[in-house]
C-alpha cells in the first residue's frame, strides 16, 4: 500500500467542492456548512474516482465523507431489479440504519433510491425493495450474504463499494462474507475503506481490493481525544448497584455497558423499579425493539440506556456526554469502542469505569494497552465526589412499571443494594434508601430463628417440670 501518493487538495467549505447543486442545497437545509477534517480530506479524492483509505474513529464524520461522493457519482443512473449500483457494508444493524437515515435526504435530492439490508427485519420486504430497484444498498454482511444466496441480489453492477468500520467487521467475524461481496462487485470499480485501526485483517483487505488508494489519517483514536475524560471509580462490591443507580438517575442521558444480556435486563429492571427511565439493548431484542429503544434514547424519553457491546459499535447519539462501564471491559478494543460513543464530532464527553478492588490490576492493564491514563478515585454511593464526576443523584424510588416483579432481581425476593450483597443480609434499594426485605429470604431466616428459640424454651420448661416431679 502506497501512502505517499499525491492527494487532491483538501477544502474548507462544501461550497468549494464540485458537488451537484441539489446536494449543496440539501447540505444548507441540513445546516451542514463546514466539513469535518475527514470529509475535507477525502471528499475531493472520492469525487475524482480514486480509491480511498481513511482512518478515523467513529463519530468523526465518515458517513458524509463517503456518502456525498458516492451519491454524486451515482446520480443520473438507474438500477435494474436486484442490481444495485453502490454498496455500503457496515458491521451492525444500528449503524446501517444510521447511515441510511443520514444519506436519505441527499439521495432524495438526487432522485436516488436506497435500501437497508440487515438481519432482524423481514427479509421478504428487503427482497421486494431490491426487486423494485435501489441504486444504493446499505447492508450488514450476513444479511447481504443471505440475499445473494437466494438470488435476490446481484453485485456485478456495483460501481462504488464502501467498507465502513472495516476493523469492526473483521473483529466480529465478517471477513469471509466481506471478501465474498468484494469478489462479486464490478471489477475496476471504486472502493473506499474507512476504519478506526489498520490491523492485519484490514491491511489484507486494503492490499487485496484497493488500487493505489489515497490515504488519509486525520482523526485521533478514542484514547487520544482531548475532549474525552477517563475515570476509574473503585467501588465496594455491595455498593456497585447503588453507585450505578445513582449515576443512572443523573440529570441527562447515560449509556451503561454490562457484559451479558441477563445482567443488562437485571439492572434495567432494577433502575426502572427505582424511578429511572431506563431501557435495555442487546442481541436478544428484536430489531423493531432495538430501533424503538434507540429512538427513545435519542429523543430523551429513555435517559439510561443499558446495553451489551452491541451498542459499542456504530451507535451515534448526539450530545451523549457520559459512558459508564458497569462491567469493566477485558479487551482494549472493547474499551475504545465503548468510549467512542461519547465526545463525538468535536463534543466533550466522559468515560467512567466501575471496578472492584480485585479488578484494578486487570483493568489498569487493559486501559494501558488502550493508551488510556485514567484518573482513579475511590467512591461510595451518596458521596459528593461521585456526583461531581458523574452527576449522580438520588433516584425518585417510584417504580415506573406496574409489574411488582420488576422491582426484584431474579431469584431474589427483595431489591438489593449491590451485586455482592449476601442473601441473608437485609438489603436496601439501589440508592441505599429502600425498605428492608421483610418477606424475603432474610425475613424467612428471622422467623426460623424465632421458632428455634421457642422450641428451645419449651424443651427447657419440660426439663424443669421433670426435675420438679
Amino acid at each position: 500500500m502506497d501512502s505517499s501518493n499525491p492527494a487532491v487538495p483538501t477544502v474548507t467549505t462544501f461550497a468549494e467542492l464540485d458537488l451537484p447543486a441539489a446536494l449543496l442545497h440539501t447540505l444548507d437545509e441540513q445546516d451542514v456548512r463546514e466539513p469535518f477534517p475527514i470529509q475535507a480530506a477525502t471528499v475531493p479524492s472520492a469525487l475524482a474516482g480514486r480509491d480511498v483509505l481513511g482512518r478515523g474513529r467513529t463519530g468523526s464524520g465518515k458517513t458524509l465523507a463517503f456518502g456525498l461522493p458516492l451519491l454524486a457519482r451515482t446520480a443520473g443512473r438507474r438500477a435494474e431489479a436486484k442490481q444495485p449500483l453502490a454498496l455500503v457494508l457496515v458491521p451492525t444493524r444500528e449503524l446501517a440504519q444510521q447511515v441510511t437515515e443520514a444519506l436519505t435526504p441527499y439521495a432524495h435530492a438526487l432522485g436516488l433510491r436506497t435500501a437497508t439490508v440487515v438481519g432482524g427485519i423481514s427479509i421478504a420486504r428487503q427482497i421486494a425493495a431490491l426487486r423494485e430497484g435501489a441504486e444504493v444498498v446499505v447492508a450488514t454482511p450476513g444479511r447481504l450474504h443471505d440475499l445473494i444466496e437466494r438470488k435476490a441480489c446481484r453485485l456485478d453492477r456495483v460501481r462504488i463499494t464502501v467498507l465502513d468500520e472495516a476493523d469492526q467487521m473483521c473483529d466480529m467475524g465478517f471477513l469471509p462474507q466481506v471478501t465474498e461481496a468484494l469478489d462479486q462487485v464490478r471489477a475496476g470499480g471504486q472502493r473506499m475503506l474507512f476504519s478506526a485501526t489498520l490491523d492485519r485483517d484490514v491491511d489484507e483487505l486494503v492490499q487485496r481490493y484497493l488500487h493505489d488508494p489515497v490515504v488519509h489519517e486525520v482523526d485521533p483514536s478514542a484514547g487520544a481525544v482531548t475532549t474525552m475524560d477517563h475515570h476509574v471509580l473503585v467501588v465496594h462490591g455491595p455498593d456497585r448497584y447503588a453507585v450505578a443507580t445513582e449515576i443512572a438517575a443523573r440529570d441527562g442521558r447515560v449509556l451503561m455497558f454490562l457484559d451479558t444480556k441477563h445482567s443488562v435486563d437485571l439492572l434495567t429492571r432494577h433502575l426502572r423499579a427505582n424511578g429511572v427511565h431506563a431501557a435495555a439493548l442487546h442481541s436478544g431484542k428484536s430489531q423493531p425493539q432495538r430501533s424503538r429503544t434507540l429512538a427513545q434514547f435519542k429523543s430523551g424519553g429513555v435517559t439510561a440506556l443499558v446495553a451489551t457491546n452491541v451498542a459499542a459499535r456504530g451507535l451515534h447519539v448526539d450530545d451523549l456526554d457520559l459512558v459508564v462501564n458497569v462491567d469493566p471491559p477485558t479487551d482494549p478494543k472493547d474499551y475504545l469502542h465503548r468510549a467512542g460513543r461519547t465526545a463525538r464530532a468535536g463534543e466533550s464527553g466522559r468515560v467512567v469505569t466501575l471496578v472492584l478492588s480485585g479488578q484494578r490490576r486487570e483493568t489498569s492493564q487493559v486501559l494501558t494497552d488502550a493508551g488510556i491514563a485514567p484518573k482513579v478515585t475511590k467512591v461510595r454511593s451518596g458521596e459528593a465526589e461521585l456526583s461531581r464526576i458523574t452527576g449522580a443523584r438520588q433516584p425518585s424510588g417510584k417504580p415506573l412499571d406496574s409489574d411488582p416483579s420488576a422491582a426484584k432481581p431474579k431469584n431474589t425476593n427483595a431489591p438489593f443494594r449491590g451485586l455482592g450483597t449476601s442473601k441473608a443480609t437485609p438489603a436496601a434499594g439501589g440508592s441505599g434508601g429502600g425498605k428492608s426485605s421483610g418477606g424475603g429470604k432474610s425475613g424467612g431466616t428471622s422467623r426460623k430463628a424465632g421458632e428455634a428459640r421457642k422450641l428451645a424454651e419449651a424443651r427447657k420448661a419440660a426439663q424443669m417440670r421433670r426435675r420438679g416431679r
